[in-house]
């Protein structure tokens, strides 16, 4: 595992495409019994080089109701993005995740890890790229069917402030999947 660490923190693969160059984000462990698999890092994680340091990663812990240390504990849980370094600013916010960095560097990565649980789909990339032809129209309806994809996945929504109007929007996502999210961490970490 440390091996495929380096050798993923040391890739350059799509550097050209990269405005701010390259500076992969992950972790891993192969005793992890929770896999976080996002978009890709924004500016404040790839200038910290912290995974989800920045607000949407507060509200990822709000949400899976842990502490910081329990969260960055990599024996417990894995994250791994789309792509692993910041891909740059769009018209509407970052740009997708590059594409080179899952099909290079996922499996690789999920074969060192045998003992994991639940693997936590965030955003449309994620949940494309494992649910594959399961994955519904939206990512609303992907969401709403989270029961359909458990014991092994469960997607959320990015938890984005931008994303505040889905949340208001969507009111059965704070009354039903969160607590079962808990629930799942809670049971999985004891």
């Amino acid at each position: 595992m440390d091996t495929l660490l380096s050798d993923i923190r040391a890739c350059e693969v799509c550097k050209a495409h990269l405005p701010l160059g390259p500076r992969p984000i992950v972790s891993g462990h192969p005793e992890a019994k929770i896999i976080i698999i996002g978009q890709a890092p924004g500016t404040k994680v790839h200038n910290s080089g912290i995974p989800w340091d920045d607000a949407s990663g507060k509200q990822l812990r709000k949400w899976l109701d842990i502490p910081d240390d329990l969260f960055y504990d990599e024996s417990k849980i894995a994250i791994v993005p789309m792509g692993f370094c910041y891909p740059g600013k769009g018209k509407s916010g970052d740009l997708p995740p590059r594409p080179e960095c899952a099909p290079l560097w996922h499996k690789p990565l999920l074969d060192l890890m045998p003992a994991l649980e639940l693997i936590i789909l965030i955003g449309q990339y994620a949940q494309k790229y494992y649910l594959k032809q399961l994955a519904k129209k939206t990512l609303t309806e992907t969401v709403k069917a989270y029961d359909n994809y458990l014991p092994q996945y469960l997607p959320l929504p990015h938890p984005s402030p931008r994303n505040r109007f889905w949340f208001i929007k969507n009111p059965w996502f704070d009354d039903t999947v969160i607590p079962m999210l808990q629930n799942r961490v809670r049971e999985i970490l004891s």
